[in-house]
């Protein structure tokens, strides 16, 4: 028997699944929505369909595309399940058709299949088809029956119907009796749909001949084979009762409220007797009804009222059929329905279940990118169950609903992660229930970064002073650019980027803070300004960059002291040397006959500073008449002060300071020699003059010095000869005596002993020997007179008209007075008096 309900299963399945496989076929038209067919009771394992092939994916895309089922039914996932690699449907619970679906004519499993880059959602529905795996089932094994024998053929009696969980053909399909003499069984048909049995009595009983009856109630359904329930028929035949009860209505029909509180009555149902007595008094009660059913209600046996005992779920049942008994003193029974329908109330709010959310989304992200998907239920019927929802908060998101109470979370516009890194939405779903239901939940969508914003500095040019003589790696300013963008598309870092010539080699900028360096000391002589181009560079890939100017500007110190160009500084330090050398030094003759006031000469002078620190001013410290001469204070004009006398001496030696006006301020010193004449021939023999006269404060200092030495000589050796005469009573030692023979000579001399004249040309210094220096001091000639010899042969040097460029004293040396006698420099190539 087993043997063949299980080969008539495999061909059940045969059978189911062609329609199935054309099914799917047909399906890849209809890509939003997939339907499978397969028969209950199939095995773990075994195959619903080619998902994958009937979406369109190939076996090289699923490990991108992460096919997978969800439902907002958690319950339905159980019973299938994907293949990572061959992306077919497979079974991976028992399927049992009768506990899935109850009585339900229809039974398909709905779930949603998703699908990742780009986000997805298809519908599939498989469709679970009957197999005839349950036989009929009586709710109870023995009927007992008490009939009279007065009663006439034709009545009927109710037995009440079988169970059978299939449908379809391999539902309950009718009723046998045991042959027998007397009753036969009919099969009757509900409105529902349901089919129950009545006994019917063909032929008179006789008590007295046959007291009592089993019979074998048999229940067939319409399978392949076909299965069968049995029960047994108890018949007592009783004494006459003539009138059975009989009820006013043999279906009565009733409807409550799912809400309706236990206690609540659901209707009275009311039965007669024509017969008098103990036969005549009527009782109610329910006939066989399965468990579920008499849990909910109760009849009042004495008034026939039906009572509500637990509270009602439509959701779980929707209507329920009572089979009540109407039973009299004799016996006798009668039988109606009773139908109780359950009215919906708005009783459950919508149930979403966000089945899908991808994020972060990058803000890149084209509009209308799926980001998540919602699956809404509401359990409810009719308007109840009728549901709507919309999105609340401030984001570019937007709401499509989709097949199957499916919707999809889809950006509306562009996004900006800059302005908003999340957006925080609540779904909310309302019925259209009164009063109306709702329910929501919180859908947060992280948006992650695209490197779309490119570094802004702070400013757009920056300026910078530095004064001059800096260390070498100070800092000189520091540059900032802010990146919009997270991570490393944010990460900022500077490098030099160009600039003005040269420009590179002054700074150097710090790649992570932005710091801008000195690469080495500036010079304000040397370059006082100068700009550099910084770029910012962000980390992301591609990268972006902006510019920015950075100019510096260089401070001036006053590190340079005033420079002398007039007169040459040079000629100033060899006209303090001595009064020999100081034939070779510039000198201005100025008449006995000027007047106050008149120009004698001009200190020019130069400072390489600027501003204040290149701002000059003159200053005469030092004169052999410092009341005779003064000079300009900003000109540098040496003028006399007052008229020249008979009683100032005829050379004078002048000492300019120049100062700067820095802080602190630098100086420089000018030394002009002045001769007091009429004419240059007067002033010829007060040169000579000047040649020969006193020793130089040098060559006293000299003479000091080998004085004192030859005093502490003599000391020490008056010292060594006392000590010598006390050791050596006999005689001093020879090299006394030699130091006692020792001669020196008494002659004078003009000069000293090793005498070099050094206003020669370095090839040519004079030197005179001890012995020969008065002769030929004795020897030299009076000068001859000046009319006969030219200026410039005297003084071996150039005529003033003819003075060549390369001759005179610089570029900054004043032109000469047109009025005052031209005096020219004496040639250093000659000997000089």
């Amino acid at each position: 028997m087993a043997g063949r309900q299980r080969q008539s299963r495999r061909r059940a399945g045969g059978r189911v699944l062609l329609p199935a496989l054309l099914l799917c076929l047909c399906c890849r038209a209809a890509p939003e929505r997939l339907r499978y067919a397969i028969p209950e009771e199939l095995g773990r394992g075994s195959l619903v369909g080619p998902l994958a092939r009937d979406l369109g994916l190939s076996p090289a895309e699923l490990p991108a595309r992460k096919l997978r089922v969800a439902s907002a039914a958690k319950r339905q996932l159980k019973y299938f399940t994907v293949s990572g690699e061959s992306g077919n449907l497979y079974v991976s619970e028992r399927l049992d058709r009768e506990e899935m679906c109850g009585e339900s004519a229809s039974c398909a499993v709905s779930f949603e299949a998703l699908v990742q880059n780009p986000l997805n959602v298809f519908h599939v529905e498989v469709a679970i088809q009957d197999v005839n795996d349950n036989a009929p089932r009586f709710l109870q094994d023995n009927f007992q029956l008490e009939i009279n024998e007065l009663t006439s053929p034709g009545a009927r009696f109710y037995l009440g119907m079988a169970e059978d969980a299939d449908v379809g053909s391999n539902s309950l399909q009718g009723y046998e009796l045991e042959a027998n003499g007397y009753f036969a069984v009919e099969v009757k048909e509900s409105p529902d749909g349901s089919k129950f049995a009545e006994l019917v009595l063909r032929r008179a009983l006789d008590r007295e001949s046959e007291q009592s009856l089993r019979l074998v109630l048999t229940a067939l359904d319409g399978g392949e084979p076909p299965r069968s329930g049995t029960a047994q028929l108890c018949i007592n035949v009783t004494d006459a009762n003539d009138n059975p009860p009989v009820f006013a209505q043999d279906r009565y029909r009733a409807s409550l409220r799912e809400d309706a509180p236990p206690g609540s009555m659901v209707l009275n149902v009311s039965a007669s007797d024509a017969d008098a007595g103990t036969n005549a008094r009527v009782t109610y009660g329910f006939g066989k009804m399965p468990a579920k059913v008499l849990q909910k209600f109760v009849v009042d046996a004495e008034s026939g009222t039906i009572t509500l005992q637990e509270a009602l779920d439509f959701e779980d049942t929707r209507a329920f059929s009572l089979a009540v008994e109407a039973r009299d003193g004799g016996g006798l029974v009668a039988h109606c329905k009773v139908e109780v329908e359950v009215l919906d109330v708005n009783d459950n709010a919508p149930e979403i279940t966000v089945l899908s959310v991808s994020s972060p989304v990058p803000e890149d992200a084209p509009s209308g990118t799926v980001v998540a998907l919602l699956n809404v239920n509401d359990p409810d019927s009719g308007e109840n169950g009728q549901v709507w929802c919309e999105l609340s908060g401030e984001a570019p998101l937007s709401l499509v609903a989709s097949s199957g109470g499916s919707y999809k979370v889809v950006t509306a516009s562009a996004l900006d992660r800059e302005q908003a890194p999340e957006h925080r939405v609540t779904v909310v779903a309302r019925d259209r229930g009164s009063p109306s239901l709702s329910s929501r939940t919180a859908l947060v969508l992280e948006v992650s970064d695209v490197n779309d914003n490119a570094p802004v500095f702070e400013e757009a040019a920056y300026s910078a002073y530095v004064a001059e003589n800096n260390a070498a790696g100070a800092a000189v300013v520091r540059v900032r650019a802010r990146d919009a963008d997270a991570g490393a598309n944010g990460r900022v870092s500077y490098w030099l980027a160009g600039g003005s010539a040269g420009a590179a080699a002054y700074v150097s900028v710090e790649a992570r803070s932005g710091a801008v360096y000195a690469q080495r000391s500036f010079d304000y002589e040397q370059c006082r300004e100068f700009a550099v181009a910084v770029r910012a560079q962000d980390g992301g890939a591609p990268s972006r960059s902006s510019t920015a100017t950075v100019r510096v500007f260089v401070l001036d110190r006053n590190d340079n002291a005033p420079r002398v160009l007039w007169p040459a500084a040079g000629a100033g330090a060899g006209a303090g040397a001595g009064a020999v050398g100081a034939v070779g030094a510039p000198f201005e003759v100025v008449p006995r006959s000027a007047e106050a006031g008149y120009l004698v000469a001009k200190v020019v002078a130069v400072d390489a500073d600027a501003g204040r620190n290149a701002w000059l001013s003159y200053e005469l410290v030092q004169a052999s008449e410092p009341a005779l001469f003064r000079v300009g204070l900003h000109s540098g004009e040496v003028r006399t002060a007052r008229a020249v006398s008979e009683r100032d001496a005829a050379k004078q030696r002048l000492v300019a300071v120049v100062k700067d006006h820095g802080q602190p301020a630098l100086s420089a010193t000018a030394t002009l020699h002045v001769v007091l004449a009429e004419s240059l021939q007067e002033a010829l023999p007060e040169l000579s003059e000047r040649a020969a006269g006193a020793d130089s404060p040098a060559e006293l200092q000299f003479y000091l010095v080998l004085a004192l030495a030859l005093l502490s000589a003599l000391f020490l050796l008056s010292v060594a000869l006392a000590v010598l005469a006390r050791v050596r009573r006999a005689g001093p030692p020879a090299v006394l005596r030699c130091l006692g023979a020792q001669r020196f000579s008494v002659a004078g001399a003009a000069f000293p002993a090793d005498f070099c004249e050094g206003t020669l040309p370095s090839s040519y210094n004079l030197c005179v020997a001890p012995g020969r220096a008065v002769a030929e001091g004795a020897w030299l000639p009076p000068p001859p007179p000046l009319p006969s010899l030219p200026a410039e042969e005297l003084l071996g040097g150039e005529p003033c008209g003819k003075r060549s460029p390369s001759s005179s004293a610089g570029a900054g040396e004043p032109p000469a007075d047109p009025d005052a006698p031209q005096v020219c420099k004496p040639a250093r190539s000659r000997w000089s008096p």
